[in-house]
């Protein structure tokens, strides 16, 4: 329960107008940062990239579909989970109605998962996803954008991700009783098993048959994607969490 306070309409409006001022600053300062997501240099991708998709194999470049920028979500399932993680089902519930109005507005969109693409499908039929969904199971893909690791990675010490060490070492010996461990059992993996994959996003261009790595985001850089807690960060109680709380949307109880 958060702390709160009663007051009169005036007292609501005049708090209310030096809030506005801040979420006004707030806003400027996203255009801004957006600016410089922008203006970052474009990197050539080199290698020959293969994906497996519901119209066969693909390249990088045939994500795109015609368009000329790629937006491509890191969704966290690999290949020994039996359901996609509950966080990023959380955030790729989202994506459906999206969809449709970046690809007509020149922009493709692509989850990319190391799960086989059969287990992938018949996730998405099960959350009722209309979404793009590709396989980059026998690739490197996911590893070069740092959102996949080998079990030897882990085990040895701290990993590249979200731009700094990450140590997922005192999250495996907590197990599953543990934060992380709670969001495994979900995908009926253990939590060394589970941390094997990460979520993240990466942007894309096609220029003249080259395709260009322009932008990737991990960790916390994805909350502006979330839209659960987009919604929770205005609601009375804000995000008022304790522990895991969400599932995926066929596991909540009815009412």
């Amino acid at each position: 329960m958060t702390d709160y306070k009663t007051g009169t309409r005036e007292e609501w409006l005049a708090a209310r107008l030096e809030l506005l001022a801040a979420e006004k600053e707030l806003t400027r300062r996203g255009d801004e940062l957006a600016r410089r997501r922008q203006a970052l240099p474009w990197v050539r991708i080199e290698k020959e990239y293969r994906f497996e998709t519901e119209k066969g194999s693909a390249s990088l470049a045939d994500l795109f579909r015609g368009r000329s920028q790629l937006l491509v979500y890191h969704f966290m399932f690999g290949p020994d989970y039996t359901a996609g993680c509950p966080s990023c089902s959380s955030i790729a519930d989202g994506f459906n109605g999206s969809v449709a109005h970046l690809e007509n507005h020149d922009v493709a969109f692509m989850a990319v998962s190391r799960a086989p693409l059969g287990k992938l499908q018949a996730f998405k039929r099960r959350m009722d996803w209309t979404f793009p969904w590709a396989s980059a199971l026998n690739g490197e893909f996911n590893f070069d954008f740092n959102v996949a690791f080998t079990e030897e990675q882990l085990r040895n010490g701290p990993v590249n991700y979200n731009y700094q060490p990450m140590d997922v070492r005192p999250a495996v010996k907590a197990g599953e009783d543990g934060f992380v461990g709670q969001i495994a059992a979900m995908t009926e993996t253990g939590v060394a098993t589970y941390l094997r994959e990460m979520p993240g996003m990466s942007a894309f261009v096609l220029e003249d048959g080259v395709v260009y790595h322009t932008y990737s985001t991990y960790a916390r850089g994805l909350d502006g994607l979330w839209g659960m807690y987009q919604w929770l960060d205005r609601a009375p109680r804000g995000r008022n969490e304790n522990g895991v709380w969400w599932r995926h949307h066929d596991k909540y109880d009815q009412h």
